[in-house]
């Protein structure tokens, strides 16, 4: 079992036609649009790759639209990358191109490819496992490897730049309108990484802190707000649970601020997970937390 993250939210689009002339039809408007390439990477904002690659994009389709999720994911973190991949997704619509680059394996056997969802969504990535909760989510249309020269920057392709030789030229392609099928033969299935779920027993729920909510310090945990609404608990009681090896008590709220400053609290976030927190505080160095971290939240008595 996966954790999923699903968030759906329809986003209305409002043009405003010219004087004297008629307006649109639908099909026209959503034709005229800017394509849009949305990017993530590791590469982190102390150096110049990224602009490079945003460099390279715009030298192939000078007419696209390029949004940021971020670029200080945490390096090497394929999990990190996989989790806000499946976070923004949703938030945009069919023909969007996600271009990811967190890629440990760079220049190893590991495929580069591109993934087309059954959303009508396109993803060009190194094919380690960061689509793992949008294709278990969305559904997998079709994988191709990026192999064609044509779709990469040139002959001398470095080793250790693929961000900037091969999946940004190609991102840059699907942008122009090419064919995506152009990039290379088909792919039977894509590598996958293994997700720890939370499980029920006797005493509650047993999960694990996976990540911590940068810059703020909360720790989000792989126990969803459905599963822990199952263990009884209503806004106000105060709950019990083990993190790592240290037995806490401490108050399930809606909002920070039904705390006082500087205390902690367990809520569930806006991505729909069991979290904790300590009110415009750090959890995770009040309490000198590092994930991966066992946690158990145990059921009300």
């Amino acid at each position: 079992m996966l954790l999923l993250f699903v968030a759906w939210i329809a986003a209305a689009a409002h043009a405003q036609a010219r004087p004297q002339q008629p307006a649109a039809s639908p099909p026209e408007r959503a034709g005229a649009r800017r394509p849009v390439i949305v990017f993530m990477t590791d590469f982190g904002i102390a150096n110049d790759a990224v602009a490079i690659c945003r460099a390279v994009i715009y030298g192939i389709a000078p007419d696209v639209r390029i949004d940021d999720v971020s670029h200080t994911v945490t390096p090497y973190s394929i999990a990190d990358g996989a989790r806000f991949l499946a976070g923004v997704t949703p938030y945009y619509g069919p023909g969007a191109i996600f271009l990811v680059v967190i890629d440990p394996g760079v220049g190893s056997a590991r495929k580069g490819v591109i993934v087309k969802t059954r959303r009508g969504q396109y993803f060009v990535l190194p094919d380690n496992g960061l689509m793992t909760l949008v294709a278990a989510r969305d559904g997998i249309e079709g994988i191709r490897e990026i192999t064609n020269p044509k779709w990469m920057i040139g002959k001398k392709l470095s080793s250790t730049f693929h961000g900037r030789d091969i999946f940004s030229p190609a991102a840059a392609h699907l942008a122009r309108g090419d064919d995506w099928r152009a990039a290379g033969p088909p792919v039977a299935s894509l590598v996958q990484i293994e997700l720890r779920a939370a499980r029920f027993d006797a005493q509650g729920i047993t999960g694990e802190v996976i990540a911590l909510d940068d810059p703020f310090g909360n720790l989000i945990s792989n126990i969803s707000g459905d599963d822990f609404q199952k263990l009884g608990y209503s806004d106000g009681d105060m709950l019990r649970l083990r993190l790592g090896g240290r037995a806490l008590e401490l108050p399930f709220v809606r909002t920070f601020s039904d705390v006082p400053a500087g205390k902690p609290l367990a809520f569930i976030d806006s991505r729909g997970r069991f979290g904790l927190a300590v009110n415009q505080g750090d959890f995770s160095k009040a309490y000198e937390v590092k994930p991966p971290c066992p946690l158990v939240v145990f059921r009300k008595k």
